[in-house]
């Protein structure tokens, strides 16, 4: 299986350090029904505000419903839909605006999804998948399509399928300085080892 590992500075856990978001999928393997429940049962477990679970995911599976993944695929921005084709599996995310038990606006509601789609992410790395999400999508056309509710704002798909063997990783993974991130005590105060310098590799 092609892996491309975060270089961190210290060890962090495994599925974080092989996280990561491939373009390349085995059209010819599907992603099974066990698979699947499994990504949403992690999904499911994710902590949000009140306990709310504002979130909502859409399932369109080739195997199963191919005209409906068709139609996924469709939402796609063209330069997405060059690589998501190839993913037997797209799930769309969608966040509520309301709390569902006082119907009062849930600032948290899309932090909380996003706490759902890394659990649903990082449970794909545990099973040998790769996940990748997608903002390039035209959202209207996903709520004429597949009738999401006003109330419900869709925030990204996700592409999910077993990773194509053999493929080659072109670029090293990368990030910006921890310091333009992680302060200490105050917003702009790089923590020591984060500041402009000081980069190199912790003990």
């Amino acid at each position: 299986m092609t892996q491309n590992i975060a270089p961190t500075r210290v060890p962090v856990h495994d599925l974080i350090a092989r996280r990561w978001s491939a373009r390349r999928f085995d059209p010819h393997k599907p992603v099974s029904e066990a698979q699947l429940y499994a990504l949403l049962e992690a999904a499911h477990w994710a902590p949000s505000c009140y306990g709310d679970q504002p979130w909502r995911f859409v399932v369109f599976d080739r195997q199963y419903d191919e005209e409906a993944w068709q139609r996924a695929q469709e939402c796609l921005l063209e330069a997405n839909r060059r690589w998501a084709c190839q993913a037997p599996l797209l799930i769309l995310a969608a966040a509520s605006r309301v709390f569902s038990v006082n119907g009062e606006p849930n600032p948290w509601a899309e932090y909380d999804t996003g706490a759902a789609m890394e659990n649903l992410s990082l449970q794909a790395t545990a099973m040998g998948l790769v996940a990748r999400q997608m903002g390039g999508f035209d959202a209207a056309r996903v709520r004429e399509y597949f009738a999401v509710p006003e109330d419900y704002r869709p925030l990204v798909i996700i592409a999910v399928g077993h990773p194509l063997a053999g493929e080659q990783v072109a670029d090293p993974r990368q990030r910006n300085p921890r310091g333009q991130h992680f302060f200490r005590a105050r917003w702009g105060r790089a923590l020591e080892q984060f500041r402009e310098g000081q980069e190199g590799e912790l003990c």
